[in-house]
């Protein structure tokens, strides 16, 4: 276990039960999404990375797209 984790625990112990409960299924909702994740790219095959990449360079090039400036624009 890492030391942040553990301090991240030491935190949480000091919390009401309840607030333990909510944190902890928090915390293992994120861990099985991110399981899930690992296990859906982890079974990507090559055609269906090709495949949406073509779906992207369409939608570029029919402007369905944001540009990043318009999502992040800079600050000045």
């Amino acid at each position: 276990m890492t030391e942040l984790l553990q301090q991240a625990i030491a935190q949480i112990q000091q919390l009401l039960p309840d607030q333990q409960d909510a944190i902890a299924a928090r915390f293992l909702a994120e861990v099985q999404d991110e399981q899930e994740w690992e296990s859906r790219f982890a079974a990507t095959t090559d055609d269906q990375w090709d495949q949406m990449a073509a779906m992207v360079r369409q939608e570029i090039a029919t402007g369905e797209t944001t540009s990043l400036s318009e999502v992040f624009p800079t600050q000045k």
